[in-house]
């Protein structure tokens, strides 16, 4: 049985490219992909059974382009350049029943094109360059809280939006954390630098038990229940370490580090992430469990060489780009173990054989992103 979804079938987002193939047959494709991709790099390596995700409804965020009007708003996506939809003349596609987010985030979604609306948010058009608000991008937490953010082009609308914002919180209750991010750049990009934060401080993501805060502009992963198999399954290799201490590296809000802190060896943690905003929401967290023996600095992870010899286990978790010059020197190094969770296999493969000296033993698949070709690996590499 296959997800059906009247938006793909019609044409008008393609954005789940393998919406029409079964899933166990994605989820198989994805594994022999993996281990087709790291065959030569982990060649001994076991594989632990993939981890699947839900068809529908696990996605907790969503980055809905805004056109159309004020008062008629469009939440979605662009057009896509030749379809059916572009040649009708149509600029934007409406996915607010997007089967792929969270209840939550469906149910938000006419609320806050209603409030765009009562705001007068005139979207931006890219063909004039006229209008403000180019994306509202909202995210639901395990207990059901949300983070709105309005991306608009200038600071002009924001005491509109403050005006409104009663409004907003009574028709909406779950809306803990609203916020305007500036991005007046004509470009592809999602946001700018500058966040103001009209109500709120943190999204709390309450995963396997660990409050862990996010903030308007900080990265956590988009699918709540992988995120939670994924952090569980590299606390328990840290746990069968049993190192005294941990190195976290591009720990981000520090879901692997928390974790690692907690596990039966309660080995002292530093956590490296190069977000300000990311470590002092794993600082908060830390205080409130008690953790007195996790640490969190910011910093480029790259940098943070020097940081090596005070580790038994390091983690990484980097961007698509991999480690690069990282792998190196942690195969100089005196690290006995590496967990290497990664979102490319392909900067992935190219990292693990940058570490002769350290073997993959086991890894496991996640699947992160369903009906798509990505997919989350997660290796445990130990000094051979």
């Amino acid at each position: 049985m296959t997800l059906t979804c009247h938006h793909f079938d019609a044409g008008r987002c393609g954005s789940c490219a393998l919406l029409r193939t079964p899933y166990a047959d994605q989820l198989a494709a994805k594994q022999a992909d993996v281990e087709r991709l790291l065959l030569d790099v982990a060649p001994g390596v076991e594989w632990l059974p993939p981890v699947a995700s839900a068809e529908a409804g696990f996605r907790n965020k969503a980055k809905m382009v805004v056109t159309g009007t004020s008062a008629a708003p469009t939440l979605g996506i662009l057009a896509p350049p030749g379809s059916a939809a572009a040649q009708a003349g149509e600029v934007g596609i409406d996915l607010r029943d997007c089967a792929l987010h969270t209840p939550g985030l469906v149910a938000a979604m006419d609320t806050i094109a209603a409030f765009v609306d009562r705001a007068g948010l005139a979207p931006y058009d890219l063909g004039t360059r006229r209008g403000e608000l180019k994306h509202v991008i909202a995210t639901e937490s395990p207990d059901g809280e949300l983070m709105v953010r309005f991306v608009l082009r200038s600071q002009e609308p924001v005491a509109r939006i403050r005006k409104h914002l009663p409004w907003l919180l009574e028709s909406l209750p779950a809306a803990t954390v609203v916020s305007v991010n500036l991005q007046p750049e004509h470009k592809a990009v999602l946001e700018g630098e500058r966040e103001i934060v009209l109500v709120g401080e943190t999204l709390t993501m309450r995963i396997n038990g660990l409050p862990l805060h996010l903030r308007p502009q900080g990265f956590f992963q988009t699918n709540t229940a992988m995120a939670a198999a994924l952090y569980a399954q590299a606390a328990a290799w840290i746990d069968e370490a049993a190192p005294a201490r941990v190195l976290d590296l591009y720990c981000g809000v520090g879901g692997f580090a928390l974790h690692a802190a907690r596990v039966g060896s309660s080995p002292a943690v530093t956590g490296v992430e190069i977000s300000a905003d990311a470590v002092a929401a794993a600082r908060r967290t830390a205080g409130e469990l008690g953790l007195d023996d996790a640490r969190f600095l910011t910093g480029d992870a790259t940098a943070m060489a020097d940081l090596l010899p005070e580790a038994d286990l390091v983690v990484v978790n980097p961007p698509r780009r991999g480690i690069g010059d990282l792998a190196a020197l942690l195969d100089g190094s005196t690290v006995r173990d590496v967990v290497y969770s990664s979102c490319n296999a392909v900067s992935l493969a190219r990292d693990l054989a940058a570490m002769p000296s350290l073997r993959p033993v086991r890894a496991r698949l996640l699947d992160m992103f369903p009906h798509t070709g990505h997919y989350e690996v997660v290796v445990h590499l130990t000094r051979a």
